[in-house]
C-alpha cells in the first residue's frame, strides 16, 4: 500500500525498501524503536536505533503530506476545480512547499487588489497586457472606463489590470520556486535595535547593527536574534539581492519590449515588492528557525544523553547536603538503595558554635549510618561546604563529591516527591535528589523534565512538540541501553522502559508493593494490564537480580531463553555454567543454532551478553577535586590551569564548572590544537577536564577558558559566545557547483534526519 513512501525513503537513507518496510511494519504492530533495534536485527537488517528512528520520523513526514494532499484534493474537487492536468501535479508534488505552491492559485482567498479588480470587470484586460502583444495599453484601457463598472480613469484601469497580473506572478509556482531558491542562497538576515531600545537591550547589543547570510548564521545566533526580536528590542528582516531578484523574475514573465511589456514590467515590481518578497521573507524565517531548532535540539539532545549517561557512583551510603548560608544546609542520609533514614539541618556558616555542632553531626552521621560517600550540590554555598567537609577529620575512604543539581528543585516541588515525602520539605527532597544523582544518575534524573536539566540552550524557544519528542527518544534509549532493575526502579524509570508507560510503571510498583519483589521475569505476567505483547516488548529491558534463572538479570530476551539453555545441554553444564566459563563458551558453533526465527546477529548478541551479563555501558566513576582557594570568580586569574566538569555543550563551544559559582566557556576556537567543528568532537557532557584560563570579565560574570596546549591568541572571542569583536558584518555565500541547481532542474532536496548521532550509543 505504501511501496512508494518505502521507496523513498530507502533512497534518502541509503537502504533497501524491503528494510524499510519491514520496519514500518514492526512500528504498525506497536513495536518501540529500542525493541526492533535489539531484538529484531534479523527483520530489519541490522538496522540501528538511528535508522529505525529516521524511518519512523520519514513516515510521519509523508503521511503528514499525504493527508495535506488529499486535504487539497478534496477542496479543488468540491469546487469543480480539479482537471487531470491540476491532478497530476497535485500527486506529484514531493513536499509540502511544492503542494501549496501548486494550490495557491486556487486557495479560497480574502478580497484582495486583484480580487477587486476582477470584480470591475480588469481580468481581460490584464490578460491582453500579460500576453505582450503589440498594441496600445492606453486605448485599450480607455475601453474598461466607465462609472458602471467603477473605474473612472485609464490610469485606473491599467492600475486594476497590474494588480490582477501582480497576483499571477505571486503564485506561479515556478517564479516561487526561484524565488525560494534565491532568498536561501543570497539572503542576508539583518539585525536592527529599534529605536530608544538600546539600553534595556543591552544583552543583544551585539545584535544592534549586525548582517550575515541566512543560510551559514548558526543556531544561536539565529534563535538569540528572534529572542531580540520578540522581547522587541530588535527588527529583523531577510532578503536577497533586489536587483537580482527582479532581474529573475523579468527574465520569466517580461517577453517583449513594447508599451504592454512596459506594463508587465511594473506590474513585476510590484509583485516582488509587495507580494512575493514578504510570502518568501516569511517562508525563508521559518526555515532558518527549523534548521536552528534542529541544531539547537541536537545538541540539547546530546548533552541530555552525556548526562543520563554519566558514570554512577553505585550502590553506596550517601550523606547528602544541599548549601546554604542564612538558611544553612539541609542534610540527609540514604541507604545504598537511595531510602531516606535521616534529615537535619547544620549550619556551618554561622558561629563558631554553630560550626563546631556541624563538624560533630557530620561526623556523628558518617558513624551511625556507615557513610561512604558525600554529596554536595554545586549551587549556592557549594564550595564553601565542600572546603568546610574538607576540614573534618574524616576517614579517608569517604569521598566528598560536588554534585549539579540542576533541575533539583523542580524534582523537590513535583508531585512523585511529594508522594514519595509527603512529610517532608522541599528542601529535603532537593537534598534527597542530590544524593541519588550521585548513585544513580540515570534513575534520578527521569524525573525531572529534560527541559528542566539545565543542559539546553534556547530550549523555550524552539519548537517545543519536536524538542519534546526528541528528548523523550534520548531518555527511553538511555534507559533501555542501561537496562532497569524491576524490583527497586522508581515509577518514572520503568514508565521509560520499552513497551510500558506511565501506567503500566504504576501497576508494577503497585504489584511490588503489595506481593512483594518479583521473583522472575515469568512473574511480571501477573501485573494487570500488561499483555503478551506488552511483555514481549518490555522484558529484555528489564532486570531480577536474585532470580533462579540468571538470565532474568540479563539483556538475553525470554523469547531466547530455549536457545541459550539448548547451548548449555550441548555443553553438558547449567546456564549459570555457561555464563560463567569462557572455556565452554568459546567451543559453541553459532552456526549450529541458527533457525528462521533466530539468525547469526541475535546469537552473537546473546554470546556477548552470556560473558558480561547485565553489563553497565556507562564509564567507571571518576571524582573532581576543584583547586583549593579558588572559590569565587574574584580567585579566578587569567594563566591558571584548572580542574572542571563539563556542564553544557552549544554550537560555540563548552561550558565548565570550575567551582567557582559561575562557568567559564571554551569557544569552539579553544577545544583543541587541531581544527575542531564541534565541542562534542572533544569533551562531553560531565566529562572532568583541566582548563586554562584566558580571561575573566567579573562585572559581566565571564570566565573564558582554553583546552589547547597553547592557549589563547589574536583573536580570541568572547565568553559567551556572540560574535567576535571586528568580526565582519556581512560574509558573501560560498558558491557550491557542487549543489547549485542547474538552469531548468530544481534543486535536489534530500531528506536528512537532523538528529541522525543522537541515539548512538557510547
Amino acid at each position: 500500500m505504501h511501496t512508494h513512501r518505502h521507496e523513498k525513503i530507502a533512497g534518502e537513507l541509503h537502504i533497501t525498501a524491503r528494510q524499510v518496510a519491514d520496519t514500518a511494519a514492526l512500528l504498525d504492530e506497536g513495536a518501540t524503536v529500542p525493541f526492533i533495534a535489539r531484538y529484531r536485527k534479523e527483520k530489519t537488517g541490522l538496522l540501528d536505533e538511528v535508522a529505525v528512528t529516521a524511518i519512523r520520523d520519514r513516515l510521519a513526514e509523508l503521511a503528514e503530506l499525504e493527508n495535506r494532499r488529499a486535504a487539497v484534493v478534496k477542496s479543488l474537487a468540491e469546487r469543480n476545480l480539479l482537471t487531470p492536468e491540476l491532478a497530476f501535479a497535485v500527486e506529484g508534488a514531493e513536499t509540502l512547499a511544492v503542494l501549496e505552491d501548486i494550490y495557491l492559485p486556487f486557495r479560497p482567498k480574502r478580497r484582495t487588489r486583484a480580487t477587486i479588480a476582477r470584480e470591475k470587470g480588469l481580468e481581460p484586460l490584464a490578460a491582453r497586457l500579460f500576453a505582450q502583444e503589440d498594441f496600445d495599453p492606453v486605448f485599450e484601457a480607455a475601453g474598461f472606463v466607465g462609472d458602471d463598472k467603477g473605474v473612472a480613469s485609464v490610469d485606473d484601469a491599467l492600475a486594476g489590470a497590474r494588480d490582477i497580473i501582480a497576483e499571477w506572478v505571486n503564485e506561479d509556482a515556478g517564479a516561487r520556486a526561484k524565488m525560494r531558491e534565491l532568498f536561501w542562497s543570497k539572503g542576508t538576515i539583518r539585525s536592527r535595535v529599534l529605536p530608544d531600545k538600546s539600553e534595556a537591550g543591552v544583552k543583544y547589543r551585539d545584535y544592534y547593527d549586525w548582517e550575515e547570510p541566512v543560510a551559514t548564521a548558526p543556531s544561536h545566533r539565529v534563535l538569540a536574534m528572534r529572542r531580540g526580536e520578540r522581547e522587541e528590542f530588535l527588527s529583523l528582516a531577510i532578503l536577497p539581492p533586489e536587483e537580482e531578484a527582479l532581474r529573475i523574475l523579468e527574465d520569466l514573465f517580461v517577453r517583449a519590449g513594447n508599451d504592454a511589456a512596459c506594463q508587465v514590467r511594473l506590474a513585476v515590481r510590484d509583485s516582488y515588492k509587495r507580494l512575493l518578497s514578504l510570502s518568501l521573507e516569511t517562508e525563508t524565517r521559518m526555515e532558518a528557525r527549523k534548521r536552528a531548532d534542529e541544531t539547537a535540539i541536537r545538541v540539547f539532545a546530546e548533552n541530555l544523553r552525556q548526562l543520563l549517561l554519566a558514570p554512577p557512583a553505585g550502590e553506596k551510603a550517601v550523606l547528602a547536603i544541599d548549601p546554604g548560608f542564612r538558611t544553612g544546609c539541609k542534610t540527609v542520609c540514604l541507604d545504598r538503595q537511595g531510602k531516606l533514614l535521616h534529615h537535619e539541618t547544620i549550619f556551618p556558616f554561622m558561629s563558631d558554635k554553630a560550626r563546631g555542632e556541624a563538624r560533630q553531626s557530620v561526623k556523628d552521621l558518617c558513624e551511625k549510618f556507615g557513610i561512604e560517600a558525600i554529596a554536595v550540590g554545586n549551587g549556592t554555598a557549594g564550595r564553601e561546604t565542600e572546603a568546610f567537609l574538607r576540614t573534618l577529620d574524616l576517614p579517608r575512604d569517604i569521598a566528598v563529591v560536588m554534585v549539579n543539581e540542576s533541575g533539583a528543585s523542580v524534582y523537590s516541588a513535583s508531585e512523585a516527591a511529594r508522594e514519595e515525602f509527603p512529610d517532608c520539605d522541599i528542601t529535603v527532597r532537593g537534598a534527597v535528589s542530590i544524593g541519588r544523582r550521585l548513585m544513580d544518575p540515570l534513575a534520578e534524573l527521569v524525573k525531572i523534565d529534560p527541559k528542566a536539566i539545565g543542559v539546553g540552550q534556547y530550549q523555550h524557544d524552539v519548537d517545543q512538540g519536536l524538542l519534546q519528542q526528541c528528548l523523550d527518544d534520548v531518555v527511553t534509549s538511555c534507559v533501555n541501553a542501561v537496562g532497569v532493575e524491576v524490583n527497586t526502579a522508581s515509577v518514572q524509570l520503568l514508565s521509560y522502559v520499552s513497551g510500558l508507560g506511565p501506567a503500566l510503571a504504576q501497576n508494577i510498583v503497585r504489584r511490588r508493593n503489595e506481593n512483594g519483589p518479583f521473583p522472575s521475569r515469568e512473574a511480571l505476567k501477573s501485573v494487570p494490564r500488561l499483555g503478551a505483547k506488552t511483555f514481549e516488548q518490555a522484558a529484555g529491558f528489564l532486570r531480577i537480580r536474585g532470580s533462579a534463572n540468571p538470565l532474568d538479570a540479563s539483556a538475553v530476551h525470554p523469547e531466547s531463553y530455549a536457545v541459550v539453555e539448548k547451548m548449555a545441554a550441548d555443553q553438558g553444564c547449567a546456564v549459570a555454567d555457561l555464563m560463567g566459563q569462557e572455556a565452554k563458551r568459546s567451543r559453541i558453533r553459532l552456526a549450529d543454532y541458527v533457525t528462521g526465527e533466530i539468525g547469526l546477529p541475535t546469537l552473537k548478541d546473546i554470546l556477548a551478553e552470556l560473558a558480561k551479563p547485565g553489563r553497565d555501558p556507562r564509564k567507571k566513576f571518576e571524582n573532581v577535586i576543584f583547586a583549593e582557594g579558588v572559590d569565587k570568580i574574584t580567585d579566578v586569574a587569567p594563566g591558571m590551569k584548572l580542574a572542571g566538569v563539563v556542564t553544557n555543550i552549544t554550537a560555540f563551544g563548552a561550558f565548565v564548572d570550575i567551582g567557582v559559582h559561575q562557568d567559564g566557556l571554551v569557544h569552539l576556537s579553544e577545544m583543541a590544537d587541531r581544527y575542531v567543528k564541534t565541542p562534542s568532537e572533544v569533551v562531553g557532557v560531565g566529562q572532568k577536564i583541566e582548563v586554562t584560563v584566558l580571561a575573566v570579565d567579573v562585572d559581566r560574570k565571564r570566565i573564558s577558558l582554553s583546552l589547547k596546549k597553547s592557549p589563547g591568541g589574536k583573536g580570541a572571542p568572547p565568553a559567551d559566545g556572540t560574535p567576535p569583536a571586528g568580526a565582519p558584518k556581512k560574509q558573501p555565500p560560498r558558491r557550491d557547483k557542487r549543489t547549485e541547481s542547474r538552469p531548468g532542474r530544481p534543486k535536489p532536496q534530500p531528506f536528512n534526519n537532523p538528529f541522525a548521532d543522537l541515539l548512538k550509543k557510547k
